[in-house]
Parts: structure tokens; sequence; C-alpha cells
């Protein structure tokens, strides 16, 4: 499911990825998600969302965070611009909003999350890669 969320919005935001100097305010952007994502209560709320919109009360379920915490945690996430809520009916709903949150979720569900024996092939691939450029 995760890589169907990636393939369409990779359509939509195709941009060029070369390894050219970034600009301050790139790097400025990329500090504050890293930032976002450094705390672990809100990489689990990212890595549930990533799989689809849930409510709060399904993530409070899944991942065993208090509601309090949870609420905090995902305050966080839409002041950053990286989530978004919805209200339906007596639940809030949320999602992730912006691709490249969906993008650094799945590599580090391929680095840490996927079978040993597949982040090997893996691995040895991008080894290849890298020698290759």
């Amino acid at each position: 499911m995760l890589s169907n969320r990636l393939d369409t919005a990779k359509a939509e935001n195709d941009a060029d990825c070369s390894m050219a100097m970034p600009h301050k305010k790139s790097v400025a952007s990329a500090c504050m998600l890293l930032k976002a994502l450094s705390n672990e209560s809100r990489l689990l709320i990212l890595c549930q969302l990533a799989q689809g919109e849930k409510n709060v009360y399904e993530l409070e379920q899944s991942l065993g965070i208090r509601q309090a915490a949870l609420s905090q945690q995902l305050t966080v996430l839409r002041k950053e611009k990286l989530v978004q809520s919805e209200r339906k009916g007596k639940y809030i709903s949320y999602s992730v909003v912006d691709y490249t949150v969906l993008q650094i979720m799945q590599t580090l569900y391929c680095i840490y999350c996927a079978e040993k024996s597949t982040n090997f092939h893996r691995n040895e691939k991008v080894k290849d890669a890298v020698r290759l450029s």
C-alpha cells in the first residue's frame, strides 16, 4: 500500500535529485523535517499514517500511546505540515500530506524493518550503484 502511495505521489512530484550543493533554505527545511522525525512517538505515528488515513482511536489502539500524548505529537506533526486532520463524525482522522515524508518512511522501512535477507540484497544493489557512479 505504501509503495502505491509513493508511486502516485512520485508522479506528481518528479524532481531532479542530483547531488549538487544544496541551498541554505533546503538545508533548513531538511533539518526541520528531521527534527520532527526524531521523536520515537512521532516516527511510530508516521509509520502508521504512511499506510493510509487513520483516526485518533485507531492510532491509540495500534500504537499503545495514550490519547493525551498522541494528541500532543499529532499537533507537532500538523504544525510542521507533515500531516493533515479531518473531522469525520465524532472522530478526527489524520493522513500524511508531505510526499517527502512518505519517501523517508519507505527508506526507513527498507533499512530497519524489512526482512534482513531483503535488506542484504537491497544493500548490495546500493553498493553496486555507488560503484557505478
